[in-house]
């Protein structure tokens, strides 16, 4: 029988062990953490220290819903300006470091928010959790396919609680729209559309001498050494292939993440077709127009758009309902007057926390997706978004955009997360990594 209730948590637990970390030490450039060691419990009245890594907005943002339930302690990013932001808005009490790997080092550091950039994710989680840390991570979950594999390693080598920011899980409109998907109050499913939103076209840009308050070296990572361009960096990362897959990956990961869920299974097909711009290296090189159409078993079909209505139509053989930020619409919906579906009813996550009102919008649902990761955190069970089922959602953005690549339909083998047969796509599942910052 499922557990419908949990009490809120805000401190660590008598019996949670806190991983004692000694400092990081820097040898030829490469950093080693020690062997993890556990030490006494921390007292329950004292709050957990928080590590933020990535601060520019939505690292912010996340921080912010963190403050709820810890205490910022340090904060870590490659723009001095940022951290200096950071630093203001956090008061002077926090820690601020240029390199991330020096605040997943720090003891005081209990739990990390890692707002940075996609490339950076999965090298970045998986160093923290090395370090004895459980983690809040951005969406999407990777920057490729592979990248997932070496993740669901370490987090269950590490035993490490990791959330990913998919906080339309944690949105009761969008939540409820899955709900009633899985209980049948629109038959059987049938298909599920899917519209993003148009991916951002520009360029070429001119390049810049590196500003003094930025490492550039470090902003990159594992991506190929480029000139500085003031628009591959920030929120605009997002419409270069080198550092994420635009539309496909940034709403996608939260979209499909919530198509996925109510289908309730892994695809076994997807074909995909796109408008690239004219290659430039100077230029944005995400598709000007895409669209992508996957097949489920039971002949359920998703189809993705970049045009129309932001949002997710569930069609079912008995009805069909809409999702988006702002609105749940549909005869199902309508229904719930005579037939509700309370919260006590839901079935799809066994640690529901009651005691939390139910939030919709971005800023408010943060926080109730931010206390489920506090409440794993201190009571050690999976979060509403743990790494695999937001491994399945990344790999379902990324072979999407792959088939786009190919201009082809692909077959899609789940278990080995691989493309059958086909040696080209099977190719784009990793990407090539710099010296130094390689993901392992």
């Amino acid at each position: 029988m499922r557990e419908m209730h949990q009490q809120p948590v805000t401190a660590r637990r008598d019996w949670l062990s806190r991983s004692v970390l000694a400092a990081a030490a820097t040898m030829g450039g490469v950093w080693t953490f020690p062997t993890l060691t556990q030490a006494m419990p921390r007292s329950r009245l004292e709050r957990l220290g928080v590590g933020v890594i990535g601060l520019r907005y939505q690292g912010s943002v996340i921080a912010d819903k963190a403050r709820l339930y810890g205490d910022i302690v340090a904060v870590a990013d490659v723009d001095q300006h940022v951290r200096q932001q950071a630093k203001a808005s956090f008061g002077s009490t926090p820690r601020d470091f240029e390199d991330y790997r020096q605040l997943i080092s720090r003891p005081e550091v209990d739990v990390v928010l890692i707002g940075a950039p996609d490339h950076w994710h999965a090298k970045m989680l998986i160093d923290a959790c090395r370090a004895g840390k459980d983690v809040y991570c951005e969406k999407p979950l990777t920057l490729t396919i592979d990248e997932g594999k070496p993740i669901r390693e370490v987090v269950g080598q590490t035993g490490r609680v990791v959330q990913v920011g998919s906080w339309q899980r944690s949105d009761h409109r969008f939540r409820l729209a899955v709900e009633m998907v899985r209980q049948g109050r629109i038959g059987q499913l049938q298909r599920v559309e899917v519209t993003l939103g148009p991916n951002v076209v520009g360029g070429p840009f001119a390049t810049h001498p590196v500003p003094n308050h930025l490492n550039w070296d470090l902003w990159l990572g594992q991506a190929p050494d480029v000139p500085y361009l003031p628009q591959r960096s920030h929120y605009t990362f997002r419409w270069w292939h080198e550092y994420s897959g635009g539309q496909m990956t940034d709403w996608g990961a939260h979209h499909l993440d919530i198509a996925r869920w109510a289908i309730d299974a892994d695809p076994i097909r997807v074909e995909g077709s796109a408008e690239y711009p004219p290659t430039d290296l100077h230029s944005y090189n995400v598709p000007a127009r895409f669209s992508a159409r996957y097949l489920f078993p039971d002949n359920v079909e998703l189809t993705v758009s970049d045009s129309g209505r932001n949002g997710i139509l569930f069609v079912g053989d008995q009805g069909r309902l809409f999702v988006n930020r702002g609105s749940l619409s549909g005869t199902p919906v309508d229904r719930l007057t005579d037939q509700p579906l309370p919260r006590e009813s839901f079935q799809l996550y066994q640690h529901d926390n009651l005691e939390r009102p139910e939030r919709a919008g971005k800023l408010d649902a943060i926080i109730n997706h931010m206390g489920n990761f506090f409440d794993a955190v201190s009571n050690r069970y999976q979060p509403l978004s743990d790494v695999a089922s937001q491994q399945r959602t990344a790999c379902l953005c990324h072979m999407g955009n792959i088939a786009m690549q190919l201009g082809r339909p692909l077959g899609w083998d789940a278990e080995s997360e691989c493309f059958g047969d086909d040696a080209e796509a099977n190719l784009r599942t990793a990407r090539p990594q710099r010296a130094g910052y390689e993901v392992v």
